[in-house]
């Protein structure tokens, strides 16, 4: 089975970057640690600031859907969700 990659933006409220950042500066951390994670890094957009990307790449879609279900994304979810200015865009890949 190849590996998974997802790229996500998540765009924060005008005022609420840093409280943002935070939670998924958490979840980015915690999401590492997972079986399954082959790397996961979180980034601010430099054309937007208050977007943020996260790139992930996962070792299956097993995996993908344990992460989805974790604990700690579901935290990072309830913890920023009010502070967002639209819902997070998750983007799986394929090659081209």
């Amino acid at each position: 089975m190849s590996e998974l990659r997802v790229v996500a933006t998540i765009p924060a409220k005008s005022g609420s970057e840093d409280d943002v950042r935070s939670a998924l500066t958490t979840l980015a951390e915690a999401s590492r640690s997972e079986v399954g994670c082959v790397s996961y890094e979180l980034f601010e957009s430099a054309a937007a600031p208050g977007t943020f990307v996260t790139i992930e790449t996962w070792r299956g879609q097993e995996e993908l859907d344990a992460h989805m279900q974790s604990p700690h994304l579901q935290a990072a979810l309830a913890a920023a969700g009010p502070l967002l200015d639209g819902a997070p865009a998750i983007h799986p890949l394929k090659g081209a």
